[in-house]
């Protein structure tokens, strides 16, 4: 699992997008999560029920992965 930094969606919000990547049959598998609405936007190679399984995982976790980007959000702290 990645995410990214906090970012703005196109109404503003700010929105975390975090990515679950896996080694399948036929390459690589992707599914893409947004938070703070805990839904996967995007998926390759996971089934549906698979799906669900990780916006329950971003629903679970969705306050430590928003600190944790908030963290890389702000470059002045790595200093």
């Amino acid at each position: 699992m990645t995410y990214s930094a906090i970012l703005r969606d196109k109404k503003g919000n700010k929105i975390v997008r975090v990515q679950f990547e896996r080694s399948g049959e036929s390459g690589t598998e992707l599914a893409e999560g947004v938070l703070p609405d805990c839904v996967i936007v995007r998926q390759n190679g996971y089934t549906d029920e698979e799906a669900k399984w990780l916006e329950e995982y971003l629903r679970d976790n969705a306050d430590d992965i928003m600190e944790r980007a908030k963290v890389i959000s702000n470059p002045l702290k790595w200093l």
